[in-house]
């Protein structure tokens, strides 16, 4: 018993000499938790230089854009060819994709050999090769008649500016085919398949095995989003925000990067880490000064790493004696599959002795526990400088998401990462111990990359179909300009149309006169009340104007839902108590004041203080109001009230009152504009165009009530299905129909229905409608604002839509952010044919070559929505080219408008007076 304690007191001991013995001669190779955080920020800093388009060709991580921006979801489907080039082997697969309904994937493959005349010759035999062993795949397997889409897997550098190209930078690996570098291997391959005249097949994509592997690994975990490849070479890919990627345009969306971190440190990064081995391992390799990081980590270079520091050790004295043989001399005699032999924890021991000594030598005790340790140092290294790069790109994930806790799952494929045994637990342990802040699960790519080509081409060949489908509704939204100037001219005449007593009673567009005979001439002065009502909020406003300046002081009053639908004298009174409230606040209680009433609905006027209701619109429905005079009303509730008497000079719409606060700064200013919650325009018209007004001489500003154009029909050519949907949905059915297509209080609801449209066809959130997007006035008109600014990541579009109840992949927010921005560019050019059409009517009026014009602009679609003033300002100029317009935003509103109104009838008043 004691004997046995003595060996293994024995054993332990010299196990501990010669490891101790080892690291002495290869401490350079044990890198510190330190050291690997320096190289992740090394690394981090690499794949900046390399997504930058300026710092891109000094770059050694070349961070190549693969034009892949999705990964699977589940519903691919049909069969594809696969083809697999990058190592000793070339491979060939069918594979089917979701069968009946059924998320699996089968395959069918051949492999065929690689032999060096043919990975080492001329360019042109190596892809006659290729699509030679694809001619006999196909047909040996009866599958000649059929036209397959291919995905072609391809493990070297390649530059690609879309998915189905690449221009090779640089053989890797044991390749050197002649003619190859710098030429896009797809289409090198396309025409070597020509050759075969019953070859029919359509390269859909090209794939790097990295991202195959990521592909295969995300079709049965949807939160794989990296993939590392550490086999023969070594590399890894990753999803990176298309916004962070210079090299590509366009931000929307993410876009897999491949990585080809294997030439981290040709630049000299990593000098401080490499070492005498690694120096000489270079110098006899095919590409010396290249792949650096690579021959650092991969399973073509570990075994000869080992090799190199068994000679020197050999040499030193430090093993066999300081014997040698031939074959510890010859380059290549030992594989990375002798050391993972080496490493096995029962029988490694044995494995070595028996290695070292198909060497050529005799191996002591001692010499086998040293060799298997240098083994475990190389090996170990390996998977510490993998894992720090790994860390490094772990991170960059989760700050991209802006997350203090990623979860993830990374994609594993290559021979080294199978076939090692301790290699995957080591490597696991740092990376985890690197990003303690990251759980990060680790998948085995079961089929390798080749599945992965597949799915990549499979998930191509959905996002083209769903693309044509989700293409096809967004194309309705799309006017040419033939479909412009057709808006333009239509409007045209109804214009016409309104201003003849003949037409009037059938135009859509009411032309209603205002009353409103002039502009501000700077002469007007005094205190002024106005009150603004238009929409959920009402306003009462003390204006003081006075030499060209106007000081103004109000305060907003809300109206319930329940006043808007309830009665008019409800709603009157409520107005009235509001402006109670606001003389109480001001201290005015009992003063005499002229009052303009902003009323922001269409009303038929008969003089500037009288205005006969026509039809609510903005959601307000309240009873009795309809066909009376909303000015009586309001005197009514005065006298209800009996606590004030005001003098009720002028009823203003609230475009007319835009157009008189503009007109005040810039005397050219004779059109008004709203486009906000509804849509209007004002303008000053020839009094003798207006046969609905006596008299002929000078001009009188016009409320167009523009919201009911297209009432008759004459839209129906451009209105879609959701329109329809919305308007009979909607409080007014077939009314405003115009207003309907062009203002904030609609489009809101016309991307609503686009979007349930759109996930009844499987096209978003995964065909699940949510309970809050059945909700009819969920997706307000400020979403489109958000989702659509340049400076919002899709992350905050995410972030959106779950606060709508939308749970969206990255994809979504694309299409959902594409939607918003189809709906609300046709509203704009709609409004923009729309003006142009009255801008064009006034230069001809005045028989203008050139007209110059300015128009008062207000509402929070045109101040709010990152987009819509410059497209309607785009199509007013387009449509109509001989004006000059400027667009003047009111600072103030109506409510200072109304008040310059009451002003300028004061004015005007007084003349009247005189006489």
């Amino acid at each position: 018993m004691f004997a046995v304690h003595l060996v293994a007191f024995y054993f332990t001991k010299l196990k501990e000499d010669q490891i101790k013995k080892v690291d002495r001669f290869l401490y350079h190779m044990r890198l510190s938790d330190e050291t690997l955080v320096d190289i992740m920020a090394r690394f981090q800093a690499e794949m900046e230089k390399g997504l930058g388009k300026d710092t891109n060709p000094t770059a050694s991580v070349k961070m190549l854009p693969t034009f892949i921006r999705a990964i699977p979801d589940g519903s691919e489907n049909g069969e594809f060819l696969s083809l697999d080039l990058g190592g000793s082997k070339f491979r060939v697969l069918k594979v089917q994709v979701s069968q009946e309904g059924q998320q699996n994937v089968q395959m069918e493959s051949q492999f065929y050999p690689m032999p060096n005349e043919i990975t080492r010759g001329n360019g042109t035999e190596l892809f006659d090769y290729v699509a030679d062993c694809l001619a006999d795949f196909m047909k040996t397997r009866d599958l000649t008649h059929k036209k397959l889409p291919l995905g072609f897997t391809f493990s070297f550098p390649c530059r690609q500016n879309k998915l189905e190209e690449g221009f090779l930078l640089s053989w890797t690996k044991k390749f050197k085919a002649r003619g190859v570098q710098d030429t896009d291997v797809v289409s090198r391959l396309a025409t070597a398949m020509k050759r075969h005249k019953d070859l029919d097949v359509d390269i859909l994509a090209l794939v790097n095995d990295t991202v195959g592997t990521m592909m295969t690994c995300a079709y049965d975990d949807p939160n794989c989003e990296v993939g590392v490849i550490i086999g023969t070479g070594t590399n890894a890919c990753y999803m990176e925000d298309m916004s962070n990627i210079d090299l590509v345009e366009g931000d929307e969306g993410r876009m897999c990067i491949n990585t080809e971190w294997g030439a981290f440190g040709d630049d000299g990064a990593l000098e401080d880490i490499r070492t005498e081995f690694d120096r000489e391992l270079d110098l006899g390799s095919l590409n010396p000064g290249k792949q650096l990081f690579e021959k650092m980590i991969s399973g073509l270079y570990m075994g000869e790493l080992v090799r190199l520091i068994l000679l020197k050790m050999a040499k030193v004295g430090l093993l066999f004696g300081g014997a040698k043989s031939s074959a510890l001399y010859t380059k290549g005699k030992i594989e990375t599959q002798h050391v993972a032999a080496m490493e096995m924890s029962k029988e490694g021991l044995a494995n070595t002795r028996e290695i070292l000594v198909d060497l050529g030598l005799e191996p002591s005790e001692s010499d086998c526990i040293a060799v298997q340790h240098v083994c475990t140092l190389v090996s170990f290294r390996s998977a510490n400088l993998c894992a720090a790069a790994l860390a490094a790109i772990l991170t960059r994930l989760r700050e991209n998401k802006k997350l203090t806790r990623l979860r993830t799952t990374v994609g594993m494929d290559g021979t080294l990462y199978k076939t090692h045994p301790q290699y995957p637990k080591r490597l696991h342990k740092v990376v985890r111990r690197l990003v303690p802040n990251c759980d990060v699960r680790f998948l085995l790519s079961e089929s390798g990359s080749s599945k992965g080509a597949a799915m990549v081409t499979a998930v191509a060949s959905r996002v083209q179909a769903q693309r044509k489908q989700i293409d096809k509704v967004l194309d309705l939204f799309q006017l040419t300009r033939e479909q412009l100037l057709g808006v333009r001219d239509k409007m045209r005449v109804e214009l016409e149309y309104g201003l003849k007593k003949k037409t009037h009673a059938l135009a859509t567009v009411k032309m209603l006169p205002t009353y409103v005979y002039g502009m501000p001439d700077g002469t007007e002065k005094g205190k002024f009340l106005a009150l603004d009502l238009g929409g959920t909020n009402f306003r009462v406003l003390l204006v003081k104007i006075r030499r060209r300046s106007v000081r103004m002081y109000n305060k907003i009053f809300a109206i319930p839902l329940e006043i808007m639908q309830g009665t008019g004298e409800e709603l009157f009174d409520h107005i009235v108590q509001c402006i109670a409230d606001f003389l109480d606040y001001m201290g005015l209680k009992g003063a005499q004041l002229p009052l303009g009433f902003t009323f922001s609905f269409p009303c038929r006027q008969t003089c500037i203080d009288k205005g006969t209701l026509v039809g609510w619109t903005k959601g307000f429905k309240a009873t009795d109001c309809e066909g009376e005079d909303v000015v009586d009303m309001l005197r009514e509730a005065i006298k209800r009230r009996n606590e004030f008497d005001l003098d009720i000079v002028a009823i203003v719409n609230d475009t007319v009152g835009t157009m008189m606060t503009c007109g005040y700064e810039d005397p050219r200013c004779e059109i008004g504009l709203i486009a906000g919650t509804g849509s209007n325009v004002c303008y000053m018209e020839e009094m003798r165009n207006i046969e609905l007004v006596d008299g002929d001489e000078g001009r009188m500003c016009i409320n167009t009530e523009w919201g009911g154009f297209g009432d008759n029909g004459c839209l129906d050519d451009i209105r879609t299905q959701y329109d329809r949907e919305v308007d009979e949905g909607s409080l007014n059915a077939g009314k405003q129909r115009y207003e309907k297509m062009t203002s904030g209080m609609y489009l809101g609801e016309i991307v609503r229905r686009i979007l349930i449209d759109l996930t009844r066809q499987g096209l978003l959130f995964r065909g699940q409608i949510s309970e809050r997007l059945r909700t009819r006035g969920i997706f307000e008109t400020k979403f489109l604002s958000q989702i659509e600014s340049d400076r919002l990541a899709l992350l905050q579009v995410r972030r959106i839509l779950q606060q709508l109840g939308l749970d969206s992949t990255c994809e979504d927010s694309i299409v959902v952010k594409e939607v918003c921005g189809a709906v609300s560019r046709r509203a704009a050019q709609m409004c923009g044919a729309g003006l142009a059409a009255i801008v064009e009517k006034r230069r001809e009026d005045q028989g203008l070559q050139h007209f110059k014009v300015t128009v008062g602009v207000d509402g929070t679609l045109y101040k709010l929505h990152p987009h819509f003033s410059r497209i309607l300002q785009e199509t007013v100029k387009e449509l109509a080219p001989q004006c000059d317009v400027m667009f003047m935003l009111s600072e103030d509103g109506s409510g200072k408008g109304a008040a310059l109104i009451t002003a300028v009838a004061k004015r005007l008043q007084q003349p009247r007076k005189d006489n």
